[in-house]
């Protein structure tokens, strides 16, 4: 294996222990690791000559998700984006651990890292590209299951805030996209209807 398969192997193995389980296809997966095998084929079809720092970020994005748990912190948007920053520091701090046991050049940990971390959004070419990638994935993947469980005005917040990180290429890719009537029709009053 090459050293970035060696890697995504040990991602994928951190992911695999996700005690939470979310039915694919007829199949239970753990939740983080589907998450991050969705992340690589959304990556691969949207930016096919992804450097290898992107993709290592890319299924990384989650990794070890669940160890951090939403109710450890207050129920108020202070709580929810300090539990957000955790997770990020998180993530790319357990990624560099096991890109540092693997020989990977500093250089490279600290480009996946920063990646993760979403620095410079909008700035940064490639930490917009995994954004881009993390939006497609929640709006193909997740995004039914979140219309069915919240308020139809979360919904809508949500997906304007969604949208307003997106790349214009990304938001042309996010059209094409297969979903229900529901939520063409809440996306369609969320972002384009001009008396909202």
């Amino acid at each position: 294996m090459t050293p970035s398969e060696r890697a995504i192997q040990a991602i994928d193995q951190i992911n695999a222990e996700d005690p939470t389980k979310e039915v694919w296809k007829g199949k239970a997966f753990p939740k983080e690791l589907l998450y991050s095998h969705r992340m690589t084929k959304k990556l691969g079809e949207f930016a096919p000559d992804a450097s290898e720092h992107l993709k290592i970020a890319a299924r990384a994005q989650h990794i070890g998700r669940w160890k951090i748990q939403r109710s450890e912190y207050p129920m108020d948007r202070t709580g929810y984006l300090t539990w957000r920053e955790e997770l990020k520091k998180m993530h790319a701090d357990l990624t560099g651990k096991i890109l540092t046991e693997l020989d990977f050049e500093e250089a490279f940990i600290s480009r996946v890292k920063f990646l993760i971390r979403k620095k410079q959004l909008k700035t940064d070419f490639e930490t917009q590209l995994l954004e881009d990638v993390v939006c497609l994935v929640f709006l193909e993947h997740y995004l039914e299951d979140f219309v069915a469980k919240h308020e139809f005005e979360k919904i809508k917040d949500i997906l304007r805030k969604t949208w307003g990180k997106m790349s214009e290429k990304a938001q042309k890719e996010a059209l094409q996209l297969n979903f229900s009537s529901q939520s063409l029709r809440i996306i369609q009053e969320a972002l384009f209807d001009s008396n909202d």
